[in-house]
C-alpha cells in the first residue's frame, strides 16, 4: 500500500505550467497541470541532456524540455519520435484540492542522478 505526501494545493501549479518538488537527495520532481486540471509527475531531467523539463512549455499532456525543445509525455516520461528515451515518472493523488505523492517512489526514484546545479560559473574563466 502507497503512503502519500502531501505537497501542496493544485491551485500552487500553474495551469499549462510547473512546480518543482525538493528532495534530499537527487534531483527534484516536477509537477505539471494541465488545461484540464490533470496533474503528472517527473522527474525534473530530460532524458537527452538532462534539462529541466519544470521550465519547458507545457501544451496538451506533453512538456517541450526548454533546451533542445525534446517534446516528453506527461503521463509516462516518453519521448516522443524521432527522440528517443524516458523519463522517470511518479505516482501523483490529488484529493479535495491536494496534490499528492507517493513517499516511497519520492524517496527512490531517480537518486542515481545528480541535482541540477543552477548559478553562476565557479570555476576562473
Amino acid at each position: 500500500m502507497k503512503e502519500w505526501k502531501n505537497i501542496c494545493a493544485l491551485t500552487d501549479i500553474p495551469v499549462l505550467g510547473s512546480r518543482r518538488v525538493q528532495r534530499s537527495q537527487g534531483p527534484q520532481v516536477a509537477l505539471f497541470r494541465t488545461a484540464d486540471d490533470a496533474v503528472f509527475a517527473l522527474l525534473d531531467r530530460c532524458p537527452h541532456k538532462g534539462g529541466p523539463l519544470s521550465q519547458g512549455i507545457v501544451f496538451g499532456n506533453k512538456v517541450a524540455c526548454p533546451l533542445h525543445n525534446w517534446t516528453i509525455a506527461l503521463d509516462n516520461g516518453q519521448a516522443h519520435a524521432p527522440d528517443e528515451g524516458c523519463t522517470a515518472k511518479f505516482s501523483v493523488k490529488v484529493e479535495a484540492g491536494q496534490v499528492m505523492l507517493c513517499e516511497g517512489e519520492l524517496a527512490s526514484i531517480g537518486l542515481e542522478f545528480e541535482p541540477i546545479k543552477a548559478g553562476p560559473c565557479t570555476r576562473s574563466c
